[in-house]
């Protein structure tokens, strides 16, 4: 086993937000389980090609309130862990800025699955604010375009059919291998490379935690797994850690 700085990795996915009120997506009651058509809305090539599918796309966003969202005790928890001392890092598969919304700082937070709080234009790579694209919507434009070129606009996360950043992958990867304890919180680790993050951490000598509802394809490697709901989970694990790293 190697040596391992004292770090603490959190990797974050759908299950922390939930509380929010933000769904899930693989869930028994996730999205992808209650309208399976829903995914095309979020693949890149029929987001691309099809002015039907970006309507529904936006129609989506505005409806589904992931934007006025509120971080919830889960969230709060790793701002209560980061603020204690401890070092700490969060790798999200989340694209709803939640982490950072509690106040946690950014240099902290690796966003794997992009952000949904930005869009980027597919033409010439302008970034905006989600809210401009979403207030106009809400003004009657069925798929607002980009304003400097009018090419397509879509959000800054990755979409199905997309490979994620390499820079942000690799910045994870790092702090996989850096960390003395890895934490999985709300995700069913079952999307990869994301899903590879606790494997690594567990072969270079760390301790994996998972917090999760349902069963990972990790929990017998896991030193520990936790099936309470996350919001009382997290901080109640936050203020053991915190104990013990004293």
């Amino acid at each position: 086993m190697n040596a391992k700085r004292p770090l603490i990795a959190v990797l974050t996915g759908a299950g922390i937000s939930t509380d929010s009120g933000i769904p899930d997506y693989r869930g028994p009651q996730g999205l992808w389980q209650r309208d399976p058509s829903a995914q095309e809305l979020v693949t890149i090539g029929p987001y691309l090609a099809d002015p039907e599918v970006r309507k529904r796309a936006w129609l989506m966003r505005r409806d589904a309130g992931a934007m006025a969202a509120e971080p919830n005790a889960g969230h709060r928890a790793l701002v209560d862990l980061e603020r204690s001392g401890l070092p700490l890092r969060v790798l999200t598969q989340n694209v709803d800025g939640l982490h950072q919304r509690a106040g946690l700082p950014a240099r902290k937070v690796f966003e794997l699955h992009g952000t949904a709080r930005e869009v980027q234009c597919a033409r010439c790579r302008v970034v905006g604010p989600m809210d401009e694209a979403l207030a106009r919507v809400a003004a009657g434009e069925p798929d607002p375009a980009c304003r400097e070129c009018g090419g397509i606009l879509r959000p800054r996360t990755v979409m199905f059919g997309e490979a994620l950043d390499p820079v942000v992958l690799q910045q994870a990867d790092a702090v996989a291998k850096a960390c003395d304890l890895f934490v999985a919180v709300g995700t069913s680790l079952q999307v990869f490379p994301v899903a590879g993050l606790p494997l690594i951490a567990v072969e270079t000598g760390a301790k994996l935690i998972i917090v999760n509802a349902e069963p990972t394809p990790y929990d017998e490697a896991a030193a520990e797994v936790i099936r309470e709901p996350i919001s009382t989970a997290l901080p109640e694990l936050v203020r053991r850690l915190v104990r013990e790293r004293a």
